[in-house]
Parts: C-alpha cells; sequence; structure tokens
C-alpha cells in the first residue's frame, strides 16, 4: 500500500504547486481572488442544488422529498444570486465571515469560563475568543479592508498548505525511490 500512495508522489506535488499559485494570486490580486473565491462557492451551491433535486427525483428521501426539493431550489437559486452580483455576493460573504468570528469569539469565551475548572490556562481559550470578536468587529466597521484581510488570510492558508504538499510529495519520491531498490533487490 505504502507503494502505491508514494508511486503518486507527483499528485501531491501538483495540488501542493497549484495550493501555492492559488496563494500567491490572493496575495497580488486579493479583490480578484476574493471574488473568485466566492464564485466558486456560487458553483458548489449550484452543484449541491442539482444533486439535492436529482436525489428528490430519485424519492432517495422517501416521504420527506420536498426537504431535498426545497434545499436543490434553494441552492440553485443562492447560487444564480451570487452569479448574478459577484460584487454583492462578496460584500455579504465578508460579512457573514464577520458574523461568524464575532459568534465564535462569544462561543469560545463562554466555553474558556467553564474550563477554568478542568484546564489549566483557559485564558488562552478566553483570548483566542477576544481576538476573534476584536477581528469581526474590525471586519464589520472597515469591510473593504476585512475583504482585503480575508484575501490575504486565504492567500496564507494556500501558500503554507502548498508548501507542506510539495514537502510531502518529495518525501514521497524519495521514500518511492527507496522501495524501488529495496523490490529489485529481492
Amino acid at each position: 500500500m505504502i507503494e502505491a500512495i508514494a508511486s503518486k508522489w507527483w499528485l501531491l506535488l501538483l495540488r501542493g504547486l497549484a495550493a501555492i499559485i492559488v496563494g500567491i494570486i490572493a496575495f497580488v490580486q486579493p479583490g480578484a481572488a476574493l471574488i473568485a473565491l466566492v464564485l466558486v462557492l456560487g458553483a458548489y451551491s449550484f452543484i449541491a442544488g442539482v444533486i439535492a433535486l436529482t436525489a428528490a427525483a430519485a424519492g432517495v428521501a422517501g416521504n420527506r422529498w420536498w426537504a431535498l426539493l426545497l434545499e436543490g431550489v434553494v441552492g440553485i437559486v443562492a447560487a444564480l444570486l451570487i452569479w448574478s452580483w459577484p460584487i454583492a455576493s462578496t460584500i455579504a460573504f465578508v460579512y457573514f465571515v464577520a458574523a461568524w468570528l464575532m459568534l465564535t469569539g462569544v462561543v469560545q469565551i463562554a466555553a474558556g469560563v467553564q474550563l477554568r475548572d478542568v484546564i489549566s490556562n483557559e485564558w488562552l481559550y478566553i483570548l483566542g475568543g477576544l481576538i476573534s470578536i476584536a477581528f469581526g468587529v474590525w471586519v464589520f466597521r472597515s469591510p473593504a479592508q476585512g475583504a482585503i484581510a480575508t484575501a490575504f488570510l486565504f492567500g496564507w492558508y494556500f501558500l503554507l498548505y502548498g508548501i507542506l504538499q510539495t514537502a510531502v510529495a518529495f518525501r514521497l519520491r524519495s521514500l518511492y525511490g527507496t522501495i524501488a531498490k529495496a523490490v529489485k533487490a529481492m
């Protein structure tokens, strides 16, 4: 099994390089990268909607077919709205991220307070919650800067992920060479 995985090292390399390219694009063109992310979200919503409609038509949910039908229609309508108004959708996405950060921060603070009897240094969890709230408030107050910051965060993620995937690919390539030599020696 390890030989099969190691022999496909180049797939991880391609995935890593693609992630690095996306990360660089997010740094060079953060606005365009964020709009592209929202458009991809629209594509996902459309595909998920079509799948839900197909499942409803196939009777997958039994008597609850209407729930899948509704889910499918909502997914397709959301996709059409995102594609029709990509800038407005991007702004809505930024506000959604801000609200999510603030809500997450409140939950983290509450969990940190409850964890104080169970673990030490629970203040780190509470601090993380405060940082989430502060960043969410900042994004609400300055959505344009929040959008760029969000694009940069995605850029850092893709860049770091790509570097790690590339490193793993080269480790697998090395391992595959070692395995190939061992098999020939047998």
